[in-house]
């Protein structure tokens, strides 16, 4: 019989240390004054009770090895129970946000996806924008210890490429989580600090520079303000687009460099080739904006500079409405948003490496078609890609674009209208954050859907964050017979 005790202490642990940060924003609203700062004691009180029993009720059962189906169920729970909890402070408080609305919230932030339903955000207590930041950015440094932890040992995705290379810790996930979230801990607080420290010398608050360095590292995309990035100046621009670049590069690189091993770094090509699609894309995009418009300038090149990174590393960011720049811009930001970063850093979507080892499958299946009695096989920097890998990665691919089609089909007949439908689901799946059209554009929010559609697109979120399979092999019946 499955055990849950181990996933429940596990659980239990976190949960209470998510009630501990909530203290946080409540320091700052009853420094500030405003009286809200009760509603985050509440919250605190009911998350670290609930979270603390349950860890001590399951301390008996904890064990150093998790089995394959506890590791699924534990990935599974810990981002359900954590969007759950951190709703209740959007729930209990100044924003009278339905159930529905504050779960979205919740999960949209947890996700590193950025799609909001809150409006007039500028007059939001203070505690409640940093626990919308610090939500995020509790959400990027629980997507890297996934990335490199979990996913690798499940064989989700293709991830199990990355097993070796960064650290094999199938069955042991207590003791070596703890030793990885320290080593990337460092690095993340560290940009964090770094990106903060920017901000505040572009003229940003203190708030807003705290705020938006959280979301930032995070490649999360929630603002203190309804414009996002157009209330902002060039510099803030700068900035942002920068340290969206570097959350978007793979952490274990970091690690590896800071403890001196610097080549890796520079010989990675999943780097390499992510910096040379944003320059490629950005060029492209900013050649078009010249032949369109016929104008080009500092600000333009700002401008699609900024949208390029911001899409495609999933942070959602928007500084001009390029909705409004044309159908070739909607549909080039629309695919744009499918690709994503680096394996392994805070950003979303498929991700490079997945491009790079479907390229290098196609380009081995034109060879053997070419010489049929040759013999070629793809390869990742050099070395031979195991059929497994690649089966993996296809699977992904395949079920992505599925799942896309399923919950646009899907949000179709909650009542949306076909571009709110297919981008919705897109930039859900994909954990992108805005969509496509006047209703959740770059320049609106999904605050006018309706509850049906909120659900669905927060169980997207969900799907899209946990990399798909780890959520469709749960719901199979071999999964619970095994």
């Amino acid at each position: 019989m499955l055990d849950f005790r181990p996933v429940g202490y596990v659980v239990g642990l976190l949960v209470f240390g998510l009630g501990l940060s909530m203290l946080l924003p409540m320091l700052w609203d009853s420094y500030a004054g405003n009286g809200h700062w009760f509603t985050f004691l509440e919250s605190a009180l009911i998350t670290c009770t609930v979270g603390g029993l349950t860890a001590l009720a399951s301390a008996n059962g904890v064990t150093d090895r998790l089995s394959i189906q506890q590791t699924f169920i534990l990935t599974t729970v810990v981002w359900v129970a954590l969007p759950f909890f951190g709703a209740l402070p959007f729930y209990l408080g100044a924003t009278d946000a339905s159930l529905v609305d504050a779960f979205f919230e919740s999960i949209s932030g947890f996700t590193t996806t950025g799609s909001t339903v809150l409006t007039n955000i500028e007059q939001l207590p203070v505690g409640l924008k940093l626990w919308r930041g610090l939500l995020q950015w509790f959400g990027g440094i629980g997507v890297v210890v996934m990335a490199m932890v979990f996913l690798p040992a499940l064989r989700i995705g293709g991830m199990q490429l990355f097993r070796t290379e960064g650290f094999d810790t199938f069955g042991k996930i207590l003791p070596r989580a703890g030793q990885i979230a320290q080593s990337i801990s460092i690095i993340y607080l560290t940009l964090t600090g770094l990106c903060f420290v920017a901000y505040l010398a572009t003229g940003m608050s203190a708030i807003d520079a705290i705020v938006h360095a959280f979301t930032t590292i995070a490649t999360g995309g929630f603002s203190n303000s309804d414009m996002s990035f157009m209330k902002y100046g060039p510099g803030a621009e700068y900035v942002a687009s920068f340290f969206m670049i570097l959350a978007a590069l793979p952490f274990v690189r970091y690690v590896q460099f800071v403890s001196g091993n610097t080549r890796p770094f520079f010989q990675d090509s999943q780097i390499r080739t992510f910096l040379v699609v944003i320059f490629l894309l950005s060029t492209l995009m900013g050649l078009w904006h010249v032949v369109e418009f016929k104008d080009f300038n500092e600000v333009i090149l700002r401008k699609v500079f900024f949208s390029v990174i911001s899409i495609i590393t999933g942070t959602g960011y928007v500084s001009v409405d390029y909705g409004s720049w044309g159908a070739f811009a909607v549909s080039f930001f629309f695919f744009l948003g499918l690709i994503g970063g680096c394996a392994g850093s805070t950003s979303c979507s498929i991700k490079i490496f997945r491009f790079q080892l479907l390229f290098a499958s196609i380009k081995t299946q034109l060879q053997r078609i070419q010489s049929p009695h040759g013999v070629f096989s793809p390869r990742y920097e050099g070395r031979v890609v195991e059929e497994e890998v690649l089966s993996s990665v296809i699977s992904f691919f395949v079920l992505f674009l599925v799942s896309i089609g399923i919950f646009s089909i899907l949000l179709g007949l909650s009542g949306l209208d076909f571009v709110t439908s297919i981008s919705g689901a897109a930039t859900a799946f994909a954990n992108v954050g805005p969509g496509l059209g006047d209703e959740i554009g770059p320049t609106g929010n999904f605050s006018g859907l309706n509850d049906v559609s909120k659900w669905l697109l927060a169980a997207a979120m969900l799907i899209g964050r946990l990399e798909l399979l780890v959520i469709y092999a749960i719901l199979t019946v071999n999964f619970w017979r095994n």
